[in-house]
């Protein structure tokens, strides 16, 4: 069989794949914890399951205009507006199936082959496979003193003339982390000056901590949304843990947002209406659905930093937000991808190799999901790699015996 030469150079995702394993393992009776799915155990807002409920039960289930139904773009407008400081026209906004597809159609539109993106490191394993699936060339910025955080000379170094865009994601997958805002400010300015797009990754945007709040971007451009250099991703799957709706959005100038229509008419043709009816009930319904999973994570988050803090040799960095962090493992291995496919065969836990985000030596580990998990599953990973740690150990029903260290 042949295959495609781009098909093949295109990695598989590795959270996916882990999510499968788990699967696999788990209908075999083990006792699996998953610290590795970006995914909360909420429930979706009650009036996002009413309003997609009412327009299902109409049975009037057809095609949507491309770029999303009006009623939804009416309530991504205000919702800008009361989160941003702006107000786009439904001409700025296209509705996709996912932030995830937002950004695609978003890179589609805007690289000729061999240009050039920049990603700083640590990032979300999707956005170099995305930027090579359309010959683009991801220019990955690791931070020289080995946190998570770049400075801004080392983003302008990686600039040159192919460079036709920026990715930021803040609070970041996978480490959690806020970009200052001195930071982003500059990210900006160089951005609009230079005449590069500045794609801000917003998914995670409210999840934050410890009394933060986080600042848009376009709070440090003086230029509205048909000249700024600066776009704006976002949608529900993670503020209202609507992961499986699949609706995110694009807020862009008018001749990005034309280009992305045509682009999204030639692949899925538009997102079911059933989808962007959910959607729009949780954004218009109220928003306490948000705040109650903030705290929850907030929560976890702080069990899980207690957890590895008694872990000897586990650096981590507290997350100022999201569903993650990044602790750094390399007082046991550099070996992220060996590491985390032992702790799924001998203590049965998910997690996903740091090698995939940019960052070697680290594991990503989840906390949307119970505090029991957080704690059982920290246990078994102590278990697993500390030998100080007692030898002996139950998962499930069976006593495991450490005979490795």
């Amino acid at each position: 069989m042949s295959i495609s030469q781009l098909a093949r150079s295109i990695a598989e995702s590795p959270t996916l794949s882990l999510n499968e394993q788990a699967r696999v393992l788990r209908e075999k009776g083990e006792a699996v914890i998953h610290l590795g799915a970006g995914e909360p155990k909420n429930r979706a807002p009650i009036n996002a399951i009413l309003n997609s409920a009412a327009k299902l039960t109409t049975g009037d289930i057809k095609y949507t205009p491309t770029d999303g139904i009006p009623s939804l773009k009416k309530a991504i407008i205000r919702y800008t507006e009361e989160n941003y400081d702006r107000i786009p026209a439904p001409e700025n906004i296209i509705v996709s199936g996912g932030a995830k597809q937002s950004l695609y159609n978003l890179l589609y539109t805007l690289l000729n082959p061999q240009d050039e993106v920049i990603v700083l490191a640590p990032y979300w394993v999707s956005y170099p496979e995305m930027i090579k699936m359309v010959y683009g060339r991801p220019v990955i910025v690791t931070p020289e003193d080995g946190g998570f955080i770049p400075r801004m000379n080392e983003i302008e170094d990686a600039v040159s003339s192919y460079t036709r865009a920026i990715i930021v994601n803040s609070p970041n997958n996978p480490s959690g982390v806020m970009y200052p805002e001195d930071l982003i400010a500059a990210i900006v300015e160089f951005c609009e000056k230079k005449g590069i797009y500045l794609i801000m990754d917003d998914i995670y945007h409210k999840l934050v901590f410890d009394g933060k709040t986080l600042i848009p971007a376009y709070r440090y451009t003086q230029k509205d949304i048909e000249s700024t250099k600066v776009i704006c991703i976002n949608g529900v799957s993670k503020l209202y843990g609507m992961t499986g709706f699949r609706i995110g959005w694009v807020v862009a100038c008018k001749a990005l947002t034309d280009i992305m229509i045509n682009v999204q008419a030639q692949t899925t043709s538009c997102t079911s209406v059933v989808l962007q009816a959910a959607a729009e009930g949780a954004l218009t319904g109220l928003q306490s659905a948000v705040e109650a999973l903030r705290l929850t994570l907030e929560n976890n988050r702080n069990v899980m930093m207690q957890e590895l803090q008694s872990f000897e040799g586990v650096k981590v960095t507290k997350p100022d937000g999201t569903y993650y962090c990044l602790p750094d493992f390399r007082a046991y291995t550099n070996d992220s991808v060996a590491l985390s496919k032992m702790l799924l065969s001998r203590a049965l836990v998910v997690t996903v190799p740091g090698k995939e985000f940019g960052m070697e030596g680290h594991l990503r580990l989840s906390y949307a999901t119970t505090v029991k998990d957080v704690k059982q599953g920290i246990e078994r990973i102590k278990w697993a790699l500390d030998p100080t740690s007692p030898r002996e150990i139950y998962i499930g029903e069976r006593k495991l015996v450490r005979d490795w260290l």
